[in-house]
């Protein structure tokens, strides 16, 4: 497999990605200012030090460093070829929508496997402990098996206990699913999971990355990481976590900063394993027993796109109506402002000055009004629907 053909603008937004101390939101600070990746690199230093941001150092940093990156960039396809594996960037038509909506969108994504919009359409994050117990990784396989054969691509972070559970039960079940890797793609991590994760690849799936290919697995990758797994589904199931797991965390990114669904399966109360996942439900998570009642929400709340994805061998689901019905999720007050604002296509930036909002707020909003069929994208701009 050779790395996918790449424009020079995606290249130059690769090469951003090599200067230290740029993360996703300085590059697309630089980008709004500049107008491309391209003319990023060609800005002068008194340029650089107006963006929100970028200081002194920074700025500097970027002057000197910049030539350098270039040929990091070079250097970095030419290893990724050598690997089979591919990248796509936020520019491109196959970088997943869900994931483009959400602050901090990773410029470029490593991949190996597949990363096929169309194919991973229906998905949803499926996390929990490492240390999880036998209740934790018989739920993540019953929970993974019946959603992957219902269409779901299930994404996780391919670790130990309840992630490599979720996997496992999706493919078993001839379902796909994506691994996010908190390291570089030159790196399987946990090393146990080197043919699992050859298993993703080989069933439709893709193993992903945001880090250059030869970045190790450091604790402090793995935060970041989480809001990508958040950020490609259309809403995560905490299986089973502690009040310390990094699940939770993917949570927190769910609810608070992406505006998607956040699930849990209650846990015995007196076992530390499921402290997390239990104060989930306390602070309002949806209480799930049983795969059918996910479906039947993220039908409520997604609408078009949850359209085909059915539940197979849930006894407890009831069959689904012949003819789907048009989406039906309620609009929040946000929502119901960025509507009303949509009476021609606007940008994200041009709906939150004129709703004096957050554009993170604006964000959020707008992905469920487009995840329920209301609002559409026409470039960089959101359109209503009807």
């Amino acid at each position: 497999m050779a790395v996918n053909p790449i424009s020079a603008p995606s290249r130059d937004l690769l090469a951003l990605t090599m200067i230290q101390g740029l993360g996703p939101v300085r590059i697309d600070r630089l980008i709004q200012a500049a107008g491309s990746p391209g003319a990023v690199l060609g800005m002068s230093q008194s340029q650089l030090t107006r963006v929100q941001g970028i200081g002194q150092q920074t700025a500097s940093q970027i002057i000197t460093t910049r030539a350098d990156a270039n040929g990091l960039a070079e250097k970095e396809l030419q290893t990724l070829e050598n690997a089979g594996c591919c990248i796509v960037t936020v520019m491109d038509d196959h970088y997943p929508d869900l994931l483009r909506a959400i602050p901090g969108a990773p410029p470029v994504l490593q991949y190996r496997g597949t990363m096929n919009p169309e194919s991973h359409k229906h998905t949803l994050a499926m996390v929990g402990s490492r240390k999880c117990t036998i209740y934790g990784t018989e739920q993540a396989n019953r929970f993974a098996s019946s959603l992957g054969s219902a269409g779901f691509t299930i994404v996780s972070g391919g670790a130990r206990g309840i992630d490599s559970a979720a996997h496992r039960g999706a493919l078993d079940a001839g379902g796909q699913t994506l691994v996010v890797l908190g390291c570089g793609l030159g790196h399987v991590y946990p090393k146990e999971n080197a043919a699992l994760f050859d298993r993703v690849v080989e069933q439709g799936g893709a193993i992903i990355s945001e880090l250059p290919f030869k970045t190790p697995p450091t604790s402090e990758n793995f935060p970041a990481r989480n809001r990508i797994i958040s950020g490609l589904s259309l809403g995560t199931l905490v299986i089973e976590a502690g009040r310390r797991s990094g699940a939770l965390i993917t949570a927190r990114h769910a609810v608070e900063d992406h505006g998607r669904e956040v699930f849990a399966i209650p846990g015995r109360i007196d076992s530390n394993a499921s402290g997390g996942s239990n104060d989930l439900l306390k602070s309002g998570a949806h209480l799930v027993t049983d795969p059918g009642e996910i479906i039947e929400i993220l039908e409520r709340s997604a609408g078009n796109l949850m359209r085909g994805a059915r539940i197979q061998s849930s006894p407890r689901s009831s069959p689904p109506p012949a003819q789907p019905l048009e989406p039906i999720g309620d609009i929040d007050p946000i929502g119901r402002q960025i509507l009303d604002a949509l009476t021609e296509p606007r940008t994200g930036d041009q709906l939150a000055d004129q709703l004096g909002l957050a554009p993170g707020q604006v964000r959020a909003a707008a992905t469920m009004l487009e995840i329920q069929g209301r609002i559409r994208r026409d470039g960089p701009c959101f359109k209503r629907t009807r």
